[in-house]
């Protein structure tokens, strides 16, 4: 009697091995991730962002990662806000990434301190990022993590953003913005300036800019922007050799068509 009952454990415990070996062979057969789609990306490569959140031994398994994240977002990533993951299927989930809102970046005791639109410094770098703004001519007398850069003027954030997403709708590159002590304004490009002067206008000169500055290409000097009306005129470009004379560059048909 004794010995049946053994018998019978013995058996159903067998059973539930089977069951749990099975069920780990379908498991791992069929909610392997395949397919991820990642979107909103620009720091990071769709590589790493699929490294940083399918990490660890099960990080390709949808159940495991259904577990994981089911109801919270990944943040504590540089330069992301948070990364939602959602599953699609037994092996196809999406990554959606909310990058943090980058205004530009500034260069302070040996590192690179990225702030926003409101001038919160949000990352710390020992290298800048290419396509982030290098911005100098802040007058500041500390930094903090997470704090707002103290800045006599907090609207020139603003301004930064305006002339970031400006410089990024007409696709013109640049090497840095200066802001003097007026909060005019100077875009670098190698050995070429552009005086923008106030932001009045900020829109059209930028405009006029990206048709003028392939014939900058090579030019050491300052174009001098500063004086636009809102209007096609001649601009000078002021060069920096000694006794050197003022090139006029002025606003041709061909340039506004083209």
């Amino acid at each position: 009697m004794k010995g049946k009952k053994t018998l019978k454990i013995f058996i159903l415990v067998m059973v539930l091995l089977i069951l749990v070996c099975v069920g780990i062979i379908l498991v791992k057969e069929y909610c392997t991730v395949t397919t991820v789609d990642v979107s909103g990306n620009d720091h990071y490569t769709e590589q790493e962002i699929k490294d940083l959140v399918m990490a660890g031994p099960y990080g390709d398994n949808t159940i495991f990662l259904y577990l994981k994240y089911n109801g919270r977002s990944v943040d504590d990533i540089p330069f992301i806000e948070k990364m939602d993951i959602k599953i699609l299927s037994p092996s196809h989930i999406k990554i959606e990434v909310y990058e943090k809102a980058l205004a530009g970046y500034i260069e302070y005791l040996g590192h690179y301190l990225y702030f926003d639109r409101e001038g919160i410094v949000v990352e710390s770098a020992v290298k800048p990022i290419e396509g982030i703004p290098f911005v100098t001519g802040l007058e500041f007398d500390h930094v903090v993590l997470h704090d707002k850069l103290p800045v006599k003027d907090d609207n020139v954030f603003s301004l930064i953003l305006v002339i970031t997403q400006l410089l990024t709708k007409y696709n013109i590159p640049t090497d840095r913005i200066y802001f003097d002590h007026n909060q005019d304004i100077t875009l670098y490009f190698g050995d070429a300036r552009v005086l923008l002067g106030t932001e009045k206008y900020i829109d059209e000169k930028i405009n006029e800019l990206s048709l003028l500055l392939p014939k900058l290409e090579g030019y050491s000097g300052v174009l001098h922007m500063e004086n636009y009306k809102g209007e096609g005129g001649n601009f000078t470009f002021e060069k920096d050799e000694i006794y050197a004379p003022e090139m006029v560059i002025e606003e041709s048909e061909e340039d506004v068509n083209n």
